[in-house]
């Protein structure tokens, strides 16, 4: 297997953590999307998307979204389970990772992309070009701050986002949460189970790399 990654970028963050934390060693390929290597040729005949992370698997297939990496990897190596045990355990961690995804990922990158000088006229990840809205950074700010009062109340009485046990779920919410110091945000400290997570969360050897 090769592993596509970009260590100062979330979403391959997510990829790496949950690799981490299955005990596996990938061979692995730094893609610089400071330098643009995303849209090289070499990179976009491996994914046209223009996007990382991508696992291509001993089977050849080429996958090029952290769901797809995270199902391929924890069936293929069914120790350490982190997308749950049984059909109740599955949905919510599916479920909890697309609310982190939608609800504080999205805003994340929104507020970011549509306010950074650098991201001028990238607005959005892939080989097409987009403008920025103003607009729409503000609304992302405002989606963030919602999202950490959604964690909150889902981790009253819960060490994780889904019950007892580490997840996707929480690889998912933790890196994004972690990526709004980008955006100048972090989980308000009256929020306590959200922090008390947070710092759980962070003390994981995953957490730092």
């Amino acid at each position: 297997m090769i592993f596509y990654d970009c260590a100062t970028a979330p979403s391959p963050r997510r990829a790496r953590m949950f690799i981490a934390e299955k005990g596996l060693e990938i061979e692995t390929r730094q893609i610089s999307i400071a330098d643009r290597e995303q849209l090289s040729d070499a990179f976009l005949a491996i994914n046209p998307r223009a996007t990382v992370p991508v696992l291509v698997t001993d089977e050849g297939d080429t996958l090029t979204e952290n769901v797809a990496i995270a199902t391929y990897l924890d069936a293929r190596f069914p120790d350490r389970p982190l997308l749950g045990t049984t059909p109740s355990e599955e949905a919510q961690i599916m479920m909890w990772s697309a609310i982190a995804e939608g609800q504080g990922g999205a805003p994340v990158a929104e507020t970011l992309r549509n306010s950074n000088p650098a991201m001028k006229g990238r607005a959005l990840p892939g080989p097409a070009n987009f403008e920025q809205i103003p607009e729409l950074a503000n609304r992302g700010l405002a989606r963030v701050k919602l999202f950490f009062g959604t964690l909150d109340r889902q981790l009253q009485g819960r060490d994780f986002l889904t019950g007892d046990n580490f997840t996707y779920a929480d690889i998912t919410a933790f890196v994004f949460v972690d990526f709004a110091r980008i955006i100048k945000q972090r989980i308000p400290e009256e929020l306590t189970a959200a922090t008390d997570w947070y710092a759980r969360i962070k003390a994981r050897p995953s957490a730092g790399l």
